[in-house]
């Protein structure tokens, strides 16, 4: 008999349980007001505004990479307007309401919206064929945004509380907790404020709102010279032994040759092109000498008397505070039912693709759609976009190690370091070989470092720096007209191969 019983009472809580389950299902359904999941053509369900100013073209499109369907912004430049009605108005006093939706901006946005507006009944002056951004709406929410690159599926969440609360989230992530009712939570609040500035109140002639004023008794100094200029010569700066002032920095090309089809007639006088000149890349410089110029110590500038409070200084005039005409008060926010769900937007930008919208009575529901119809898009989408950052990384790296080897070796052809050139080079070299490039980077940059502090140390005026020879001396072809002793043609092979660095730099810049 006691065995029978506990069956029974296992029977019953079982029965009970099984209830319980079929019954929160159920109220799970009765919750879900409105959902569009597009996976079916919006042609015959949405309208579409046939407004003269609306002509983007709507399309039901799949999302990039996904068999998922959606509503498509599909031409750059365009107003777009769709609406769709709802069976019945939807409450929002009446406990809690959830609206969400998913946006994708496939192509990226420069500048716009992706907004949803969800719209007060007709009653209010509007019609679907017409729907335009003056149909009355009740609630608008969503993303409007500049020059973002984000082209991950995010979902948008609203949530209406009876309390007077609503909670914006992104990506189930909350962002913005507000009370309706609270003037410092929205811009222009929903409630308007008791007094307002007086529009006819003005500020009195006499009204002194100078907080300073130029000192009157103030004199400028004697010695206050206010045309010494900024920058003078340097008086103490020496010309640099060997300068050549007889030498142009550039020259004409001697390889240059006049093109064929050069007509001077049309054309004009042809030149050949200029050139570094490479006895400068043996000198300290060429052309005429100038002193440098430096900071003038009696520089000062034109002169202005100190500022000193104002003695009539009254304050920043405000118009006088009166009774606000359209002050009203309200215990909880009073809106309108939601009576149809509207997208009108102006973007530059297509790719915009909408999806997945809900009008629910249940915060749950609304996490288990994010979860199931929103979380596995994102996370696909997530995976791809890190693999391909990853690539672009490795990518971007290898960029800037071009350019960081290039400048390593334009600097090593600077005149001044022209007898370590080899040994820099050399350095380079191994260091392009490195597998990490800070390592690389590092050991081409002290080396060239030591080898300045070298020249520094060891390359003064009376002293002349060791030269090291360890690159091979270029070899000059003898002809019948290259004659000379081994000094000679050692010489002219340096001032040729001077001349080609010249115009590998030109050619560079």
């Amino acid at each position: 008999m006691m065995m029978g019983r506990l069956a029974l009472l296992l029977l019953l809580a079982f029965a009970s349980l099984q209830l319980f389950c079929f019954a929160d299902d159920d109220n799970n359904d009765d919750d879900v007001v409105f959902y569009e999941s597009f996976e079916e053509s919006f042609e015959g369900r949405w309208i579409v505004s046939n407004k003269d100013d609306y002509k983007g073209l709507w399309k039901h499109s799949k999302s990039e990479g996904h068999e998922d369907y959606g509503l498509l912004v599909s031409e750059k430049a365009r107003k777009y307007a769709i609406v769709k009605v709802v069976d019945e108005p939807v409450s929002l006093k009446d406990g809690t309401t959830v609206l969400q939706f998913e946006t994708r901006l496939q192509s990226g946005i420069e500048c716009g919206g992706a907004y949803i507006k969800f719209l007060r009944p007709q009653e209010a002056g509007w019609k679907p064929e017409e729907f335009d951004n003056e149909s009355p709406y009740s609630i608008m929410f969503g993303p409007d945004k500049c020059g973002t690159t984000n082209k991950l599926t995010h979902v948008y969440t609203a949530t209406l509380k009876r309390d007077k609360e609503v909670k914006i989230m992104i990506d189930g992530e909350e962002k913005k907790k507000a009370n309706f009712l609270a003037a410092e939570d929205f811009d222009p609040p929903l409630i308007p404020a008791k007094t307002i500035p007086d529009p006819d109140d003005k500020k009195p002639e006499d009204w002194d709102d100078k907080e300073k004023l130029p000192d009157p008794n103030a004199v400028k100094p004697d010695d206050w010279d206010e045309d010494a200029p900024m920058e003078i010569e340097d008086e103490e700066a020496v010309k640099p032994e060997g300068w050549l002032d007889d030498e142009p920095e550039e020259i004409d090309d001697p390889e240059a040759t006049k093109p064929e089809d050069w007509d001077d007639e049309e054309d004009g006088v042809w030149e050949p092109p200029k050139m570094y000149n490479p006895k400068c890349a043996i000198a300290p410089g060429c052309g005429e000498w100038k002193r440098p110029m430096k900071s003038n110590p009696a520089y000062k500038g034109k002169w202005s008397p100190p500022l000193i409070d104002n003695p009539n200084y009254k304050g920043v005039w405000k118009a006088r505070e009166i009774p606000n005409p359209n002050y009203f008060e309200l215990d909880k926010p009073d809106f309108e039912p939601i009576a149809a769900i509207g997208i009108e937007i102006w973007t530059m930008q297509e790719g915009i693709l909408f999806d997945n919208i809900l009008i629910a009575k249940n915060e749950k529901v609304a996490k288990s759609y994010r979860e199931t119809k929103w979380k596995p898009k994102f996370e696909v989408e997530k995976e791809r976009q890190q693999a391909e950052e990853e690539a672009s990384g490795l990518d971007f790296l290898a960029s800037i190690k071009r350019k960081v080897f290039n400048a390593l070796y334009q600097i090593a052809d600077i005149p001044f370091l022209s007898n370590y050139k080899p040994q820099i080079l050399d350095h380079i070299k191994k260091a392009e070989k490195q597998p990490n490039l800070t390592m690389g980077v590092l050991v081409s940059t002290v080396a060239i470092i030591l080898t300045i502090f070298l020249k520094l140390i060891f390359g003064g005026k009376n002293q002349q720096c060791p030269r090291i020879e360890t690159k091979p001396v270029p070899v000059v072809a003898e002809t019948s007209d290259d004659q000379g002793s081994d000094g000679e043609k050692v010489e002219k092979a340096e001032k040729n191969e001077a001349a080609a660095a010249a115009r590998r730099r030109r050619r560079e810049t």
